[in-house]
Order: C-alpha cells, then structure tokens, then sequence
C-alpha cells in the first residue's frame, strides 16, 4: 500500500483523470497532472540521495508545489513534513536537527530564513529553493512506481508545539490515510468535482486532513490561495471559484462579518462552512448562518489525530457545542486519577481512540509515553458533555494558550518578554474578547524609571523579533505586581478575570 496512491488512487482508476484537482491562481492541474508531477518530485527527492523512510521537509507556500512535493515524497516511501511558514528561526533550526532530514525545499522568500536556521543546528539539510525546482526536477521521471509500504510504515509528519512549546514531531503512517474521506464524504458532502477552499495553510492538520487528503481522495478540487489571507482575500477567491465548502477558523469569521463581505451572492453559494482550529462562540455561528445561509459545522481534530474526533453535521448541530464524537472516534473523560467520568456537565481530561492517532513523537520517547496509553491518547483538552450528549470544551490540562488556531507557550512568550530591559516580571494568558475569541495578552510589570508607553513599544519590537507571529501578545497591560500565591505560583485565573 501506499498513501499517496490512496489519496490520488481513487479517482484515477475511475477514470476522472482529466477533472480538476486543484486551482491556485491561473494555474490548475487534473488529477492526471498532479500525479505526474508528484511522481517528479519523488523521484528527483530519490536521486538526491534520500532513503526510504526518511523525513522532507517542505518550507513552501500552498501550491500545486507543495501538493505534488507532498504526495511524491509518500510516493516514494520518504516522509513528508510540512514545515509552518511563520515558524521562528529557531524553531525550524530545531526541525532541521531533530528530524535529520536530507532535503529541504523552501520558498525563496524565506531562504534567508532557512540559512539562518541551518547555522544554528548540527545537522543541515540540502536547501533547493522554489526558484531552483527547475533544475531539481530536471531529467526527473514522470513515471514512479509507488514504494510498497505497511500500514505502520512512516507517511508523513507534522510538528506540533506541545506542553513545553518545543515542536515535536508527531508521526503518522500510510495505514491512516483511508478514514480521511469519511467526514468529508459522510457529513460535508463532498461529491467528485466539488470545490473546497481552506483560509488554513496545508500544513495545519486541519486543511491537511479535510483538502489535501479527504478531499482529494473524495475527487474534488481543491482551491489553493498563496499567501496568508485575510477576510479581503478570502472573500475574493471565493467569489472568484465559487466553492461548495469552505473550512475556516472563528477569528477569520468574525472579520469577514465585520468586512460585511459575508452577505455576497458567492458566499450564499456555499452549501457547508467549517470552523475549527478553536471555540466557535455560539453567537458568531449563528450570525453566520444567517448572513450567508449555509450550514456551520464545528469540530475539534489535532496534529496528533490527522482528522476531527469530535463534531457537529448536517443530522446534528448546536451552535455553541463543538459537536459529539464521530463514528470513528472513541472520547472519553477521565478525571485527574485516570477515572473515567460518566456525569454530564463534569469537565475533565479528553482521551481519544481513533485508527489515524500518530504512533509517536520523533526522539521524546518519554512524552509519547505519557500522552499514549493502551491506543488512547491524551489530548491535553478539558471537555465536559451535557445531558443531551454535547461536547464542549473548558480549556486546557496545561497553561498552553489556543491563538487563532495555534497553541502558545506561554512560558515561550515569558521567557522572550523577561529578555526585553526595563521588564522585571511578564506573565502571559489568553483572554476571550467581546465576541468570546481569544487573544493574547502580556502582563508585565516595568522596572522603577520605565515609561510604560516606550517600555511597550520596546516589548512588542523584540517579541516580534524573537517569536512567531502568532505568539506575539496582541495587548500589553501593566500592572505594580503580578499576582501570586504564599508559595509564588502565578494566579492566572485573576488575569484572565481581570480581577486586578
């Protein structure tokens, strides 16, 4: 078996080789032609040098690049990782260094970047820039037979922050990749030639899971948007393609009501919107579905699971809820001793069982061993369910902090803020705004002298400097002290209360 031919293998042997399998831009490729190129890429990855089962990392903007990169690396029994293309330098020197990949292909836009990140790790990959996939793929077979690989063999990675905010890279096999249509199928609707457009990258599980497997191997087209999008953008390439579904996160939600874009002829055409990534607040959903007159459907999946466990449809929905767990997944909750939790409106610990769960983390032998326990693995999520069998979630186990879609350390932030002069103490929350989203915030107190206005200026230069976008604070507030207990432990919940 092999992923790629699962994905793509459906609708080739259908004989749909010539419908459309993705657009980005002016530029689409059939099924037929994105295999063609994939086999490419495989095959130039192979007279590389790079050996059966080994990790490549993509450093590439959403493309047909990326795409064909993707699947050619599965093709040819090597691993694809798709890196985030806002990572921090040093989070992509330590993905260098823990993966040990002999290839990295990276946009040319951030090959400055990638160099940077090569001189701080022991272990550098050869760097081929977009600008040079010319002459990679020079002489490259459009013909690869596909590597016969077994259902526990290495298909792909993907690096994901963790409790420590170190990336960790979660490993999933080739045998997991078939249950990556059933959501799609079974509760979107995805029919052969169906459009879906993601405002997600491709390296987030999310739009990984739904689009480029689940959807390709659904047969649909994928639309593909280079860069990172805002509600502007968004708005202009479904109005452009037209999609049937569109999978989105809150926070790009809410500014597309804000824009007034959402009551548009093209966004009235799509039948099925997807939220997930974080809480979609019960108000924004249905002030959505009124607006465009689609469907919301809300879900929660993970780098660790590939694909949603948890979710509303079409038969089952409640704005408010994240849904109840899918026919493929097992949930349960378990209390801080390990028992299970039977009680409606009882939070506790999420564990998930699911065939797509990833079989480790590279190199932590120890932290898989914490978090995977008899096929069952702990989310770091508290959820609780109701009488009716909803399922909503009431934060995290730990003090990571969900952004937009993405997990923050704070103690990442923290540690970065401390760094800045004139700081003598930082604490980092997440507090949900006016529309229940939520955003990060940086308490810091100044040291004696400090103008806090410069001091705050002086904070977000270096944090932006220091950090990944997305772990940036949104807001800085000072206080006189940080709160805390006799015994010095930060009183997080008096922040996220505003109870200073």
């Amino acid at each position: 078996m092999n992923a790629a031919d699962d994905i793509l293998g459906p609708s080739i042997a259908a004989g749909r080789g010539d419908s459309l399998a993705l657009i980005c831009g002016e530029r689409s490729l059939s099924y037929t032609e994105l295999d063609r190129l994939a086999c490419r890429f495989g095959n130039a990855m192979l007279n590389a040098g790079a050996q059966r089962g080994q990790p490549i990392l993509l450093l590439l903007d959403d493309g047909p690049e990326l795409v064909a990169a993707y699947l050619g690396a599965m093709k040819a029994g090597l691993a694809a990782v798709a890196l985030n293309t806002r990572m921090a330098v040093k989070d992509l020197a330590h993905a260098m260094g823990d993966s040990g990949a002999p290839l990295l292909l990276v946009e040319d836009d951030l090959a400055e970047l990638a160099a940077e990140a090569a001189s701080q790790t022991h272990t550098s990959p050869r760097r081929i820039a977009s600008g040079g996939f010319d002459d990679f793929l020079a002489g490259a077979s459009e013909r690869l037979v596909s590597a016969d690989m077994d259902a526990e063999d290495t298909a792909l990675w993907m690096y994901t922050s963790g409790t420590t905010g170190q990336p960790k890279g979660a490993v999933h096999v080739h045998g997991s990749i078939a249950l990556g249509e059933r959501h799609v199928r079974e509760n979107l609707g995805v029919e052969p030639g169906d459009r879906m457009f993601s405002t997600s990258k491709l390296f987030f599980a999310y739009p990984l899971g739904h689009c480029l497997i689940g959807g390709l191997r659904c047969g649909a087209t994928l639309v593909l948007h280079r860069g990172w999008p805002d509600a502007a953008a968004a708005a202009e390439v479904i109005a452009r393609t037209r999609p049937k579904v569109v999978l989105s996160v809150p926070s790009l939600y809410r500014l597309m009501l804000k824009d007034g874009v959402a009551t548009s002829d093209a966004f009235r055409g799509v039948k099925t919107w997807v939220s997930a990534g974080e809480n979609l607040p019960a108000e924004l959903c249905r002030r959505w579905m009124e607006e465009t007159g689609g469907l919301m459907l809300e879900g929660i999946g993970a780098t660790e699971a590939l694909f949603l466990f948890i979710a509303s449809t079409p038969q089952a929905m409640k704005p408010g809820a994240c849904g109840r767990p899918l026919p493929w997944a097992e949930a349960q909750l378990r209390s801080a001793d390990g028992e299970p939790i039977t009680t409606p409106d009882t939070a506790g610990d999420l564990w998930v069982r699911m065939d797509s769960l990833f079989r480790r983390y590279h190199n932590r032998p120890d932290v898989t061993q914490r978090v995977l326990r008899d096929g069952w693995w702990k989310t770091g999520d508290v959820f609780a369910f109701d009488t009716e069998g909803w399922w909503t979630p009431q934060g995290r186990s730990d003090d990571m902090i969900k952004v937009s879609g993405q997990w923050v350390s704070p103690s990442e932030v923290e540690e970065a803020a401390l760094g800045v002069p004139g700081v003598a103490d930082a604490v980092a929350v997440g507090i949900p705004n006016e529309d229940g989203l939520v955003r990060l915030v940086l308490y810091a107190v100044a040291e004696p002298g400090e103008h806090p206005p410069i001091l705050e200026t002086r904070i977000v230069e270096t944090l932006r400097g220091k950090l990944a976008i997305f772990k940036c604070p949104r807001t800085v507030r000072f206080l006189d002290t940080i709160p805390r207990t006799a015994t010095g432990k930060v009183q997080r919940f008096k922040l996220r209360e505003g109870g200073i």
